[in-house]
């Protein structure tokens, strides 16, 4: 799509080709409805893409988000998506020393073998029998409320209603998860466990007031209708590939390399203004979805942007010649990390890690949780390198929020690098570093990204994964039919900020489609 080309009017331009605007165009494109989506970059999928980060290296690693759980099978089935996930046959491992020497605590590989791990760990069922009924509970919510991500949004009540639990309404969306974690768990390692889900994206404690922490804890365990998170067969690149390929085979124009300046608009119509290496362009639409951060549809619209609410991950890609031995003798490193193995995420670590950093410092022992995308899905790794034992490796660390690099983000992303590295060594029969592989220049295959590297390389305000707080998945005040509406009637947001947003589901992009073919 040229610059210079006379403007087109569409029914829809879609603003941003990551996976939530690329299910957007697919929906609307396949209604019949004339789609242009316009992408800054030079490729598609936004966060949700497939790279090769190493020189030389032929490994496609999920970048920025990497595990599916949200993205309702009704989406794959409705566009016809060849896109496939495989479950993780273990759920979690989480190191620690007991007594002096080194065990750990694997949940999956069957029932009976997590009871047992439970057993010595805490030396007794207790808490396996909580940890049954807290995961039950959460499940009968999870089967109630996911379903209802795809329709119009339920008010608190008609949601209250349909969990048809007053407990489990209580200890979700009431108060803080921390309460439900203290009083149902007793050992500090299970606790901590429990509580990660709370915190994978949002800097919050186990107490907080706001509720933030209980928010996020609600949307990592409903997704599928049971909170299972799988591994997408490909990469995460597989699934924008196909979603791009169903919307172009729709209809719907895909052009990367057009950024978006600036959208103007009466409610009824609009124009949008682009930038290319060409020069600049308009294009008209009876409808703009944004597939952005709410901060950037308000630079877009000139509007006053919502204040950020910040990142506070570390994100960590690896390519390792050998999985590294375990000091737990009584842990397989192949199942250890084919879950989440957790690191340094006992309930009181994570409470000084967020007292720490809310200090304004460094945790000093800084928690993360790593996974091998390859133990599930070997796909991803070229010719060759599955068979020489090669694997990947991708840490999120948690509790390190954007403010905390602003004094100088490359000095303190080495110094978080090498401290969270640290913590996993701890916990390894060999150093992390001499499993490395290295990449065609000789240099080691690990690259670490902060919140302020996401602000720039996505535009993600406080390098937010979620671009914003994630909000309840109920109707508020002024959030509309469908948690998609802003203040100007032909303007939705598809991104994740929109109400039941975040994480790698496509709800935001389907719920605007919806609302743009129910008003057309």
């Amino acid at each position: 799509m040229s610059a210079n080309e006379t403007p087109r009017a569409y029914d829809a331009v879609i603003v941003g080709a990551g996976h939530n605007g690329l299910v957007a165009a697919a929906y609307l494109a396949r209604a019949g409805r004339s789609v242009l989506v316009l992408e800054r970059l030079d490729h598609t999928g936004g966060a949700a893409v497939s790279t090769r980060p190493f020189a030389g290296i032929d490994a496609r690693l999920s970048r920025y988000s990497y595990l599916v759980s949200l993205l309702p099978e009704k989406i794959v089935r409705d566009l016809g998506l060849d896109f496939r996930v495989r479950a993780r046959t273990i759920s979690s491992y989480t190191p620690v020393e007991r007594a002096g020497r080194p065990t750990g605590l694997l949940v999956g590989g069957g029932e009976q073998r997590t009871r047992e791990a439970f057993a010595r760990l805490t030396g007794g069922d207790r808490e396996y029998e909580a940890w049954q009924r807290f995961y039950g509970m959460t499940g009968r919510v999870a089967r109630r409320v996911f379903p209802t991500l795809t329709e119009p949004l339920p008010t608190r009540d008609a949601l209250r209603r349909r969990i048809d639990d007053e407990t489990a309404w209580r200890t979700l969306f009431e108060e803080p998860v921390g309460v439900a974690v203290e009083e149902t768990f007793a050992d500090d390692l299970v606790r901590g466990v429990v509580l990660t889900d709370a915190l994978i994206g949002t800097f919050a404690d186990a107490h907080d007031p706001s509720l933030a922490q209980n928010r996020c804890f609600l949307y990592h365990v409903i997704g599928g209708g049971t909170g299972a998170w799988d591994v997408p067969v490909g990469g995460m690149g597989a699934l924008t590939d196909a979603l791009a390929a169903a919307a172009r085979t729709a209809g719907a124009r895909i052009a990367t390399g057009h950024e978006v300046l600036r959208i103007d608009t009466d409610g009824h119509t609009a124009e949008v203004a682009y930038r290319t290496a060409d020069g600049e362009g308009v294009a008209a639409a009876r409808h703009v979805l944004v597939n952005a951060s709410p901060h950037e549809l308000a630079a877009l619209t000139g509007d006053v942007a919502p204040e950020p609410a910040e990142g506070a991950q570390l994100k960590v890609n690896m390519l390792l010649e050998r999985l590294p031995r375990l000091r737990d003798p009584d842990a397989d490193p192949r199942e250890a990390f084919a879950g989440t193995f957790h690191i340094a995420e006992g309930y009181a670590e994570l409470a000084t890690a967020h007292a720490q950093a809310a200090a304004g410092e460094l945790p000093t022992t800084p928690p993360s949780e790593i996974y091998c995308h390859s133990l599930t899905d070997p796909t991803i790794l070229g010719a060759g390198l599955a068979e020489r034992g090669y694997h990947t490796l991708t840490l999120f660390g948690l509790h390190t929020p954007a403010r905390l690099f602003d004094r100088d983000n490359d000095a303190v992303r080495e110094e978080l690098l090498k401290s969270t590295l640290a913590q996993l060594d701890a916990h390894l029969a060999e150093p992390l570093a001499d499993c490395l592989a290295t990449d065609a220049d000789g240099r080691p295959c690990i690259e670490a990204k902060t919140p302020l590297d996401l602000e720039r390389d996505l535009r993600l305000p406080g390098g937010n994964i979620f671009h914003r707080a994630l909000s309840w998945p109920y109707a508020q005040e002024d959030s509309g039919r469908w948690g998609v509406e802003t203040r100007h009637a032909n303007v939705l947001l598809c991104g994740a900020g929109a109400v039941r947003g975040g994480g790698v589901s496509g709800v935001p992009g389907h719920n605007a489609a919806m609302a743009v073919l129910e008003h057309t």
